[in-house]
């Protein structure tokens, strides 16, 4: 059997994360982790926005927010860093909150949010397979809802997915989206493209968990590799990201349902073809 690559592409912070899973279950499938090289490559940096005047725009629009929406763990971590307050602190009623996913979830938890004595409302689709913008609005249509009484505020990177403000507006809904963090691509003079270089493309699997990172990648490819990405293949969690990485020319394309557990899932597989 020969080496196989797998690049991770998340920033930073969630590669570690991700790297350590995996890791883990390599050794638990009985893989040879000898023949398994985990290279991460952080196609983009989150940088969380930090002034004054957005933690007083935050703070203002929260006042007499009937929903709030997380579009990431990033928004999340970045509005919480931001504000330094407990989420129930921001209005005189409980704020409920829509996240798209289990890693939202989990971050929201990590501040103690719906965990309080009167928990915080959070709604976020049931099914993993639904895991995106189009997900919680089925969830949220649940609710009964009259949308065009309720002012929701959406949390986000600069740029990205537009569809889900889009279609709380057609509903009637007073909607206003605060970008708290920036997406800053991997500068080509970065070490972390050394490794890449020097890859075998054709036994690589790369991890794609962002449509931009996957766009930012496919303007980059011609210079990087000489083989192509048309001899790789990708896992991707969403069919936007598929599209994208098919787009830039990725040989083959898996979609699984969101969360590392299904990605994992779905990289042992290819590991063991």
């Amino acid at each position: 059997m020969s080496t196989k690559s797998i690049v991770i592409t998340r920033p930073s912070g969630q590669a570690r994360q991700q790297v350590e899973l995996l890791n883990k279950a390599i050794k638990q499938s009985g893989i040879n982790s000898s023949l398994v090289n985990i290279i991460s490559l952080p196609l983009l940096t989150i940088v969380p926005k930090d002034n004054e005047q957005l933690a007083d725009h935050i703070a203002s629009a929260l006042k007499d927010a009937d929903l709030a929406i997380f579009v990431s763990p990033n928004a999340i971590e970045s509005v919480m860093r931001l504000l330094e307050r407990n989420w129930q602190d921001f209005s005189k009623k409980i704020i409920p909150i829509g996240v798209m996913g289990g890693s939202s979830r989990l971050a929201l938890s990590n501040y103690g949010i719906g965990l309080e004595d009167a928990p915080t409302p959070v709604f976020m689709p049931q099914e993993s397979g639904q895991w995106d913008s189009e997900g919680l609005w089925k969830e949220l249509q649940k609710l009964g809802w009259d949308w065009a009484t309720k002012k929701i505020v959406i949390f986000k990177g600069d740029g990205g997915r537009e569809w889900l403000a889009d279609t709380l507006k057609k509903a009637g809904a007073t909607v206003e989206a605060i970008s708290t963090y920036s997406r800053i691509p991997l500068d080509l003079d970065n070490p972390a493209w050394e490794s890449i270089q020097e890859l075998d493309i054709s036994t690589s699997l790369w991890i794609l968990t962002s449509s931009e990172a996957v766009r930012y990648l496919g303007s980059i490819a011609k210079d990087q590799f000489s083989l192509g990405l048309n001899h790789a293949a990708a896992i991707c969690p969403h069919h936007n990201i598929a599209d994208a990485a098919q787009e830039i020319g990725f040989g083959e394309v898996f979609t699984t349902d969101p969360g590392d557990e299904a990605m994992i899932k779905a990289t042992l597989a290819w590991l063991s073809a």
